[in-house]
C-alpha cells in the first residue's frame, strides 16, 4: 500500500487559467517524497543531512500529466518506493485529487556522503526499513 501525503494547493500556486503552475507539480511530488522518509525512517531530507550525514540527490525525474490540478480539492500523492539499487532509490508517485489522477511520475534518488557529493550504498537502516515496502511499477 503506498503511502499518502495530502497537500493543500493553495491560489498563489495557480496560474491565469486557475490551475497549479507546472513547476508546483515536481515540488508537490518532493514534498510528499519528503514526508514519505520521514513517516519511514525518522528523518526527512533535513535531518538526514543534518543527523545522519547522508543525503539523497536526485538524478532523473519524469513527469506525465493527466489532469489540471486546482485548490478545489486535497491533493493526495501516493508515493511508492519501486526500485532500490545499491546506490539509490526509484520511487512513483501519483497525485489525485477527488479521486481522479492528475499526474504520475518517477523520481530516482542516489545517496550521497554529505560535504563531498560522493554517491555511498543505500544505507543498511534504509534499505531494512524499504524493502518491504517496494511495489510494482504497474
Amino acid at each position: 500500500m503506498a503511502f499518502t501525503h495530502a497537500i493543500r494547493v493553495g491560489w498563489g500556486d495557480c496560474d491565469p487559467a486557475k490551475i497549479a503552475y507546472t513547476g508546483r507539480l515536481p515540488a508537490f511530488a518532493l514534498e510528499a517524497i519528503d514526508a514519505f522518509w520521514e513517516h519511514t525512517i525518522g528523518a526527512g531530507w533535513y535531518a538526514m543531512e543534518m543527523d545522519r550525514g547522508y543525503g539523497g540527490p536526485f538524478v532523473h525525474l519524469d513527469l506525465d500529466f493527466r489532469a489540471p490540478v486546482t485548490p478545489r480539492h486535497p491533493l493526495i500523492c501516493e508515493v511508492a518506493p519501486v526500485r532500490l539499487g545499491d546506490t539509490s532509490v526509484r520511487f512513483r508517485v501519483r497525485g489525485r485529487q477527488d479521486g481522479t489522477l492528475c499526474f504520475e511520475g518517477h523520481f530516482v534518488s542516489v545517496f550521497s556522503k554529505v560535504g563531498v557529493l560522493e554517491t555511498i550504498p543505500m544505507p543498511a537502516e534504509v534499505r531494512a526499513a524499504l524493502e518491504p515496502l517496494v511495489e510494482s511499477d504497474a
